[in-house]
């Protein structure tokens, strides 16, 4: 298991780094994202999405459950905000993406991590403390699995080629 930290210091930089690893990201690839509201987390999917060859506007599914956006990977963007709990989105068969085509980016993992998959990235985004809170934030990645790990160190490489990143392996 391989943890990074990142500080970004705004949402741009947060969507350049991003762009990286989504120019890299294969099918079954999991990204589950956990943090508070207004941390980064739809923020990280557009420029995963911009990454993955998607040009279209990406958006929170907070009240639709899913987005797909088609690039050279597609890329199922789950939102389990309004969920009880894993089941919910069991019902609506959203495991089968796991396995499927493209890669599944999860916000609010927290609520159904039971079926998330083995391989994965995390990505806990937390406000950066100091006087740039408003803008930057603070990205704990921790690799699961052999291509969650792969996932961590494109993000720790991107950090030090994106203005605006610090990274620092744990």
């Amino acid at each position: 298991m391989e943890t990074i930290n990142i500080r970004i210091n705004s949402a741009e930089s947060t969507e350049a780094l991003a762009e990286k690893l989504g120019e890299l990201l294969q099918p079954g690839d999991c990204l589950a994202f956990y943090g508070d509201l207004g941390a980064g987390k739809t923020t990280f999917t557009k420029g995963l999405a911009r990454g993955a060859g998607y040009t279209g506007a990406v958006s929170s599914p907070t009240f639709v459950l899913m987005h797909i956006y088609e690039g050279r990977v597609p890329i199922y963007h789950f939102d389990a905000y309004r969920l009880q709990s894993s089941a919910d989105l069991y019902n609506i068969g959203a495991d089968e993406y796991f396995e499927g085509d493209g890669a599944v980016c999860l916000e609010w993992s927290e609520r159904a991590e039971d079926i998330l998959p083995p391989e994965r990235l995390e990505l806990h985004l937390t406000y950066a403390e100091g006087e740039q809170r408003e803008t930057a934030r603070h990205i704990e990645c921790i690799g699961r699995g052999a291509r969650g790990e792969e996932m961590a160190r494109i993000l720790a490489q991107a950090a030090e080629e994106v203005a605006g990143a610090e990274c620092n392996a744990v």
